[in-house]
This record gives C-alpha cells, structure tokens and sequence, in this order.
C-alpha cells in the first residue's frame, strides 16, 4: 500500500525487459492503483549517458541570459503553439489556488520532421540539435515498450489489435501528435524569501495531459508529490526509492490513458513543492526532464477493447469517470480526439489564446 500523511510513497519498481515475464501485469496494477510507476533502467530503458547529457544541456541553457532564451519565447509565432522557452510565473498549472505562477522556467521542443525542428533553438540546443533528436527518439521508444506491455496486460484480442492497439495509435509515420519533450529549471531561492502555505508553488497540483510521461530526475533534488487515487493527503515520492546505480525512470498515466480505460488506469494529481529549507539554507535547483508522450492528433478517445476494462466500467456503474483535473465527462455521444483535448486543457492552463503548455 503507498503511504500517505506526508510520509513518502511507495511507488513499484519494476523491470520492463523480457527477464521479467510479468511485466504486463505488473504494469497494469501499478496503473490502476498509483498511476505512477518506476522502470528499471537497465537494457530496456535509456543510457544513463545519454540522460547526463541532456541535463547538462539543460543547465547551460537556463544559464544563459534572458535575452538568449527570449529569442524562442512560447509567446513568439516563429516557436508555434505549446513550443519554446517558458519565463518564470508563465504558466499556472493550479489556476484555481495559486496566487502567482509557477516558480520554474522550461523549454519546450515539439517533435522533429526529417531529424530537425519544428521551431527555432536558441544557440546551446542549436549546436546539440542532434544529441535533442536522439533523445526525444529514445524516450518514444521507452513509452512505445511501455504501450506494448500495457496491452498485453488488457488482453486485447489480436483481431481487436493486439499487442499494438496503444503503440498503432502512436506511430509518427501516420501524422503529428502533441508529445513534447519539456526541460525544467526550478532556481534556488533564500529561504528568507520562501512562500508560505500551497498559494506560491513551484509546479501547481495538475494532471498530465497525455498519454504517458517519463520524468527524469536527478539525485538530492526532491520536491515532487502526488495524491494518490485511494487517498486525499499529499505523499512525496523518491528519486531514487531502491539507491540503484542506474537511477529508475519515473512514468505516470495521463489523462488519454485513463480515459482509453474507462478510469481504470489512474491519471493522478500531482506537484512540486519547495522542499523544507534545512538549518536556514538556500533551496536549492531543482533540474527534470518529461517526455509527455501524446497519441497521434486525430486519435478517437473510445473504450479500450478490453476484457479487464469492460470488467472494471461494469463493477463501477454510475461512478463519477471524470478524469485529471477541471476536464470533466463528455457529453453523451461526443467522441474526443486527443488534439481536441490537448487543446482544452491548454487553454484551462493559459487561457483560450494562449500558445500553451503540456
């Protein structure tokens, strides 16, 4: 059971490569019952390699002046929607309890086309364009795995689409998706100067809103929460839960998952706080990469062919099936696309106008 009332939760660890036959399953169940799950990254994940890489990448981007990253502001037209740099306090992912917004910067890069981007770099992503690529590439790969199993552990039938039901939906030969791979800076602040109390917070409670994240982390840089679906306190979740050499890869359910499934996998709320200033000091940066994997555009959000999921819709007849947050049931007959969705939940984020946020 995850633990709660403040004390960290207990989040499986689980290996995704064919040494473990379970997979599947354990998958699912972490799905239904977290929404959240860790991935061993051994031969089935990333390089750790390739993740420092993209760290320090990173940093050298959100060390560079203002007037180097304005240069792909998510504002400008040349950046395109929900792509390029995002300045501290741009985006509120809480609208309805913070005050002011979130205490982050982050760099949003939309998908490649024939190995470039769709969208100006400012000069330290331009010269690494290729190491970007690589990395967005490896990370659909991840989630593409994860897909895989997913469906194997739903039972789908193979003349209902098998194995591929997820991943088809995924494929980027067949049109554009929304994925987004989104670097994140949380800068230090003195302790003196920290807010009070859940109105001023570093990334406001939210759901995602694809398909699937992965979230990198780096050791000794703690603050992320979730609120677990059996439970309403807020429980902080590890880096690091079993000290591996290899730090796991974090993966949460987004909204499109759980609507796929009826509810059955959990799309759950989740923030980043400041962590508690120790003996008067500075908080420190905080650094974290997502890869929000999204579905292809023209996707149909409708029911999962599945055995287990008809079986969980049956046994919660007449249960609110609202997913993530502020999004609410469709109308009775109304079929949404994940571009449709994504656009709603933009503009829940930044406003109707606003070029927006994954």
């Amino acid at each position: 059971m995850a633990a709660e009332n403040g004390d960290t939760v207990t989040i499986p660890v689980i290996d995704i490569s064919e040494e473990n036959k379970n997979a599947a399953e354990d998958l699912v169940d972490a799905a239904a019952k977290y929404g959240f799950v860790f991935v061993k990254n051994n031969i089935a994940g990333i390089p750790p390699s390739e993740i420092s890489q993209m760290f320090n990448l990173s940093e050298t981007l959100f060390k560079s002046s203002v007037e180097v990253k304005e240069t792909c502001s998510i504002n400008s037209a040349k950046s395109g929607k929900n792509r390029g740099w995002l300045a501290m306090h741009t985006e509120t992912l809480d609208p309805a309890k913070q005050k002011r917004g979130d205490f982050k910067e982050a760099f949003n890069i939309g998908e490649f086309k024939d190995g470039h981007p769709q969208q100006p770099f400012p000069e330290p992503l331009a010269v690494q364009e290729t190491t970007v690529g690589h990395f967005m590439n490896s990370c659909h790969e991840l989630c593409n795995r994860i897909h895989v199993l997913f469906a194997q552990g739903l039972q789908i039938s193979e003349s209902a689409g098998g194995s591929s039901w997820f991943s088809s939906r995924h494929d980027r030969i067949k049109g554009p998706s929304g994925s987004i791979l989104r670097l994140l800076y949380y800068p230090s602040i003195p302790s003196s100067l920290l807010p009070e109390g859940e109105t001023d917070i570093r990334a406001g409670a939210h759901s995602d809103y694809g398909s699937i994240t992965l979230l990198f982390q780096l050791p000794g840089q703690p603050g992320l929460e979730i609120r677990i679906p059996s439970g309403t306190s807020w429980s902080p979740v590890p880096v690091n839960p079993h000290n591996e050499a290899a730090l796991p890869i974090l993966v949460n359910i987004g909204d499109l998952l759980s609507y796929w499934t009826g509810g059955l996998f959990k799309s759950t709320v989740h923030r980043v706080i400041f962590p508690k200033a120790q003996n008067g000091e500075a908080i420190g940066d905080r650094y974290s990469i997502a890869y929000f994997c999204h579905p292809l555009d023209k996707a149909e959000l409708v029911e999962v062919p599945s055995p287990v999921v008809k079986a969980y819709m049956e046994e919660n007849k007449g249960r609110d099936m609202s997913i993530g947050m502020g999004v609410g049931k469709l109308d009775e007959g109304q079929i949404l696309t994940a571009k449709g969705h994504l656009e709603r939940r933009l503009a829940a984020t930044y406003g109707s106008n606003a070029q927006g946020k994954d």
